[in-house]
């Protein structure tokens, strides 16, 4: 009998780059993803925005293809789909196609992060576009909201701003300072090489030693550790919108806390899915809102658990008080058994179901490789939820649902924060 398939394997090679691969012989698609240690929280205030920017530019040509049109030609070509992404702790490129063309998404992504021609000309191009991209969020008020939120609750601090920077940060990146930025992190001891598919973990290795093999490694800077600091408790931004849109938050875990599923479960249990706490209360019993929402979000250091929601601005006060004694429900009270089944299947479900596709696999290798060192499996992630019980459920609700320590943010047609900061539990 054939010794069964790990669900990942991982080499080093010499100068530092980390490949992971999860063969998966059943799939006819292959998922070829680049995770870098780049992204806001390792900018100085002078530099906001530039792993962002930087993002956007590997993509505008290499010294292999010139223009951006040839690279996407290489993989529309193929029927593959490729793009990239920053957030605060990495950024990230991928690339899936059928398999017969790993090869060519292997070669365009190194291509990218070791051959980009950055040319100056095309800088000044997508200043414009991220410029766009920053009036087009500033045009959105629940992102308005959730970065004002931000601002409250990590003030001065990389986290507490847009990962996209603003616009006089992105009005000064020049080519100079952006490679530079690229020099210093995109090195090959801090890359993570994460493959999935019908693959195996030896061809990988061999494809990578030979296209990022004599790559020097670097000494890359280090993320931002959070302050602690807290910002005032209540902010509102004045638009002419329908809707008040209010965002809201308390400090909630980190990415390693062991307490991390539980917060999640609470989430759903509190406003994910039609069956929500908040969804039945706001929504189906009183028709305040269309849509309510919760997530946990967990960074390296720290977190936070977030509400939110959109209403009429007359119906902004009820909404909140509202949503302020189910908080205050859940925390005194706590969730019940079924609560927590339906939690923890739900989770389940979504991971398992998640990590049938190629690229859901090479994220979930790449992205825990890079930021914790190591890689939980599926069998491990199911366990620990399993592991969760309803006592841990009811003091974790005590602990983090404390509205004294809530902080929130409101877009709508309001001049004054009064009647939302008296709301506020002190």
């Amino acid at each position: 009998m054939p010794d069964p398939i790990p669900f990942y394997q991982r080499s080093v090679l010499d100068n530092g780059l980390r490949v992971l691969t999860s063969s998966m012989p059943h799939t006819h698609s292959v998922a070829v993803t680049v995770y870098v240690g780049a992204g806001s929280r390792y900018e100085p205030d002078d530099m906001a925005g530039a792993s962002h920017f930087l993002e956007h530019m590997l993509f505008k040509g290499t010294e292999k293809w010139p223009t951006a049109r040839e690279i996407a030609g290489k993989i529309d070509g193929v029927g593959g789909v490729m793009n990239g992404a920053t957030d605060r702790e990495l950024t990230l490129y991928y690339i899936k196609v059928a398999r017969p063309h790993m090869d060519l998404a292997l070669d365009v992504l190194f291509q990218l992060i070791r051959h980009p021609l950055i040319e100056a000309s095309e800088i000044e191009k997508e200043r414009g576009v991220v410029l766009e991209e920053l009036a087009m969020v500033a045009d959105s008020p629940a992102q308005t909201a959730d970065l004002l939120l931000d601002s409250l609750i990590w003030p001065g601090d990389p986290l507490g701003r847009d990962i996209a920077g603003t616009v006089e940060s992105v009005g000064r990146l020049s080519r100079d300072s952006l490679a530079t930025y690229m020099r210093d992190q995109y090195v090959p001891n801090n890359i993570v090489l994460a493959v999935a598919g019908n693959v195996t973990h030896d061809e990988v290795v061999s494809a990578a030693r030979d296209g990022l093999g004599q790559w020097q490694p670097g000494k890359p800077a280090t993320w931002i550790p959070a302050t602690g600091a807290n910002g005032q408790r209540c902010a509102v931004k004045y638009k002419t919108t329908e809707q008040a849109h209010m965002s809201m938050a308390v400090h909630g875990l980190s990415l390693t806390h062991p307490d991390r599923h539980a917060l999640s479960f609470l989430s759903i249990i509190l406003g994910e899915g039609m069956s929500s706490r908040l969804f039945v209360e706001l929504r189906e019993r009183r028709g305040l809102a269309y849509d309510v929402s919760t997530y946990a979000s967990h960074l390296l250091d720290t977190g936070t658990f977030n509400v939110f929601t959109g209403v009429d601005p007359k119906n902004a006060t009820e909404a909140l008080k509202v949503i302020f004694a189910e908080l205050e429900q859940l925390a005194n009270g706590g969730p019940d058994s079924d609560e927590l089944i339906k939690a923890r299947e739900l989770s389940k479900g979504r991971l398992l179901l998640r990590l049938e596709d190629t690229r859901a696999v090479a994220g979930w290798i790449g992205a825990q490789e890079l930021l914790l060192d190591h890689v939980r499996t599926v069998d491990n992630a199911v366990a620990e939820m399993e592991a969760v019980t309803l006592e841990d459920l009811q003091r974790l609700a005590r602990e983090i649902l404390d509205l004294r320590r809530l902080h929130l943010a409101v877009v709508g047609p309001f001049r004054s924060d009064k009647r939302f900061t008296s709301l506020l539990p002190s």
